[in-house]
């Protein structure tokens, strides 16, 4: 039996497509294991998933100043010296990894151990964590054709973002009954990220009576930012996270307000759920979140609001016009050209074993 490792961690979004990945494969006989942070949203995704799970010690990569800046270089090369040696009992014959900072010491660990590392990019341009690990991978795969230039030494090969299969698999019955909605007044999904978004948060609430007055609302705000004085009000559901269920809220939903991550516009996408993107600010992140809204603007998939420009006044006249549009929009995405991401990269990874 063949053994492989993956990793990948920090936010949902590193992660979740690891679980496509890994389910197919288990289905093929193979072994799977996981090397992740002990404090990271990973670990309690993946042993729910029941794969055997290892910590290892990281440090968080940032582009501002910071006193940890100078104690975190000592966890990554501690990080390399204890994936290095679980690479070794583990055995695996390859290594997949899905960046986020914690990945960085599993790549070179596995370099050290002269193991074959397939790197996946979500976004249109690298992260930091894969821009560091992208030299010592024998293939990475992309989401956006535009990232083939991002790539060099024609290491790239475009997959597509691998999807959780269960994520297509939700029942529309099953999230009205456990939002207590019906069927004949439209639903919102409203969703700042794995971590929640105060200002998503604020400009919803801002404005919430308006918002009710044409659609009920399913609002995933993130850990402790649950409103207490709104809990119970009519039409408007909320929850800190939601995982077993979101298949079935994604099913019920009719419109979507979102960051842009990679893995969840494109679980959008393939649901064919018109969104509003209000992608991460360059004053919080490095943009990538911006270019990823615009690509999928340009397809006609979706529209952007900036952050910049985001009040609860224009977030409620572009969800009114987001659902005048709504037909368009579903047209533009059931016209796509879509590869089969995971079959794909499960042969990808099947070659690069051998």
């Amino acid at each position: 039996m063949k053994t492989i490792v993956f990793t990948g961690g920090g936010s949902a979004g590193h992660v979740t497509p690891n679980i496509a990945l890994m389910s197919k494969l288990q289905q093929l006989g193979w072994e799977v294991c996981y090397i992740g942070s002990a404090a990271g949203i990973e670990k309690d995704i993946i042993e729910r998933e029941g794969v055997p799970f290892y910590p290892i010690s990281s440090g968080k990569l940032r582009r501002y100043f910071d006193l940890k800046n100078f104690k975190d270089p000592f966890r990554v090369i501690k990080g390399v010296y204890e994936s290095y040696r679980l690479l070794r009992r583990l055995k695996p014959v390859i290594v997949f990894s899905k960046g986020g900072f914690v990945s960085v010491p599993v790549v070179l660990g596995s370099r050290m151990n002269k193991i074959p590392v397939i790197i996946h990019e979500s976004d249109m341009t690298p992260g930091l964590a894969n821009k560091i690990s992208i030299p010592f991978a024998t293939k990475v795969c992309i989401t956006f054709p535009e990232s083939m230039q991002h790539v060099q030494d024609q290491k790239a090969i475009l997959t597509g973002l691998p999807i959780r299969e269960g994520i297509l698999n939700g029942k529309a019955s099953k999230g009205y009954h456990l939002c207590d909605f019906h069927s004949q007044k439209p639903v919102i999904l409203i969703m700042g990220g794995s971590l929640g978004s105060q200002v998503i948060n604020q400009a919803v609430r801002d404005n919430l009576d308006r918002l009710l007055a044409q659609f009920q609302i399913v609002h995933i705000c993130g850990n402790g930012n649950v409103s207490q004085d709104l809990s119970g009000k009519r039409g408007y559901r909320q929850f800190e996270y939601i995982s077993d269920e979101l298949p079935d809220v994604m099913a019920m939903s009719d419109l979507v307000i979102s960051r842009a991550g990679a893995t969840s516009i494109y679980e959008f996408l393939l649901l064919e759920k018109p969104m509003l993107l209000i992608p991460l600010s360059l004053q919080v992140s490095r943009g990538d979140q911006i270019l990823n809204a615009k690509s999928f603007q340009k397809a006609g998939y979706a529209d952007v609001l900036p952050e910049e420009e985001l009040t609860s006044e224009s977030l409620v006249e572009r969800v009114e016009t987001l659902y005048v549009k709504c037909e368009a929009y579903k047209e533009a995405m059931s016209s796509r050209f879509e590869t089969n991401a995971v079959e794909t990269i499960v042969k990808l990874i099947e070659t690069y074993s051998s």
